[in-house]
Parts: C-alpha cells; structure tokens; sequence
C-alpha cells in the first residue's frame, strides 16, 4: 500500500497533493471516490484538478472537487462533503496539500453530525494528523 494514503478510519483515507499516476493506486485500494479540497493554482506546480478529475474518470472512480482556501471551512463545504459521502458506497480518498484540510473537513462533518470532540481528535492523531486546535470548533459543531 502508498504510504501517500493515511487511512484516517475504515474506508476513508486522506493524502497529501496526488496526480493523475495516482489514481490507479486508489483504485487498487478499493477507492471509488475522490475528494480534492485543495484549490487549483494555490502554488506553483500543482497538479491541476481538471487533470485528476480525468484520470478518475478513465478508472471508473467518482471524482468531487470541495476546494478549501487556507482553514476557511464553511456550511457548504460540510454539505457537499456530507452529500459525497452519503451517497457514495466504497472507501473514500480526501486530498489536499498535506492533508490536514481533508481531515479537518471530515473532522467537522462529523462533529456536525454529533460525534464526540476528543474522539475525533484522537482519530486525527493516530493518523498523524495534530487537529487539537479544532477543539472549540467541533464542540461548537457539535453542541448545533
């Protein structure tokens, strides 16, 4: 297995910036969707979107843009995530620049959604993703 792919839970694995040669490697791993939270041109060199949305296509997996500038997650983004996610059937794969946004997003939409703070976290953690300073926010997602 990539160690570019973190399973951060059963079926969901976030990753750091992919390219289209990655796709295949999803594939092998039983994703049938992919999730890019990273904005096209946020640096020089990045992979385009339109390029892995193609490869992902070509491989017959699902493919959804929820860009994510800098932190700034919003309702619509845990809408769209949670619509991917509910109407999708098979392991999904969350990318963005290191993906930290991807785990973030996830971790929101499951605060959102009721789930304990500390247990979000410490998922996060043993996936090696520090979100402890999301603590405030998904008791606040939390407690809506």
């Amino acid at each position: 297995m990539s160690t570019k792919f973190i399973p951060l839970a059963e079926g969901f694995y976030v990753a750091p910036q992919i390219t289209a040669d990655d796709v295949e490697t999803a594939k092998a791993l039983g994703v049938t969707l992919i999730i890019n939270n990273r904005p096209d041109r946020e640096e020089p060199g990045q992979p385009a979107g339109a390029d892995i949305a193609a490869a992902a296509k070509a491989a017959g997996l699902a493919y959804l843009a929820i860009p994510v500038s800098g932190m700034s997650l919003g309702p619509a983004h845990l809408d769209a995530f949670d619509e991917a996610v509910r109407s999708n059937d098979g392991p999904i794969l969350a990318f963005c620049r290191s993906g930290t946004r991807s785990t973030v997003l996830r971790a929101y939409a499951r605060a959102r959604a009721g789930e304990a703070a500390d247990a979000i976290i410490d998922e996060a953690a043993d996936a090696g993703y520090n979100i402890a300073g999301q603590r405030g926010a998904l008791i606040a997602l939390g407690a809506r």
